[in-house]
């Protein structure tokens, strides 16, 4: 499905792989100005150079999401480069250590609650203030099944994800009025870096088989969902957490 985003500006964290560049790249696909944000700058400049490669418009930006100022700063950055801010994806995280709860490490803890949580609150804060004064827009954090679901030995994740989908429903009653859209996502297991580094070739047909579809989700699948909430199309979604996840949470 194609959609009219000329004219746009919009920011995608954890831009510089998987479910972020899949975004990053749909959205100047449409005619965005993207702003693609990572913590690793060359894998958000190799995002950069495919989309500009193909005839789109993109800057880079290297951020830490878990540091408030670092956030605000990038905000900064992308309405200064690009006059506005219209759609932002809170997309940056981390999968964090994996034990069970009495036993999980405090540091782990802090990392996973300060770069899935905290890294998207700090991207509402000042992603907002700017959407309001580009005309209004819409924006997507990037959940997780695991937003209304457990999964055994891993605390944090499920913690920050439980807690992401509770800010998004607030933050939308907040700013309806303001003209600015707020949705989270909830993907299943889907086949990116982030789940390659963490899960061993055993685990990772594991949670396959969790799946009735009987796969993995795509990168792709994930960014069609978030054009889609970001669109006028979806001008009537607000509040929502939305699963893209092949049937796991159905069972």
């Amino acid at each position: 499905m194609k959609f009219d985003f000329d004219g746009k500006v919009a920011l995608v964290t954890g831009g510089g792989s998987g479910i972020g560049a899949a975004i990053a790249r749909q959205l100047a696909g449409n005619g965005a100005r993207v702003v693609v944000a990572d913590r690793d700058r060359k894998g958000a400049e190799d995002v950069v150079e495919m989309i500009t490669g193909a005839g789109g418009k993109a800057e880079v930006y290297e951020v830490n999401v878990a540091d408030a100022i670092e956030v605000e700063t990038m905000v900064e950055f992308t309405t200064r480069t690009y006059g506005g801010l219209h759609f932002a994806v809170n997309n940056a995280g981390i999968g964090g250590p994996s034990a069970p709860t009495a036993d999980y490490p405090l540091e782990g803890w802090q990392q996973v609650i300060d770069v899935n949580l905290n890294g998207v609150f700090y991207g509402l804060k000042f992603e907002i203030p700017a959407i309001i004064a580009s005309g209004g827009g819409a924006i997507v954090n990037m959940s997780s099944i695991l937003g209304t679901l457990a999964f055994a030995q891993a605390p944090a994740y499920v913690t920050a994800k439980h807690g992401m989908v509770g800010l998004t429903k607030t933050a939308a009653i907040e700013y309806a009025k303001h003209g600015i859209r707020i949705n989270a996502i909830g993907p299943g297991f889907i086949d990116t870096p982030l789940l390659s580094k963490n899960l061993d070739k055993a685990a990772l047909a594991y949670v396959t088989g969790l799946h009735p579809v009987g796969r993995l989700g795509t990168a792709d699948e994930v960014a069609a969902l978030t054009c889609f909430l970001l669109s006028d199309e979806a001008a009537f979604i607000t509040g929502s957490y939305h699963l893209v996840d092949g049937g796991y949470s159905a069972q």
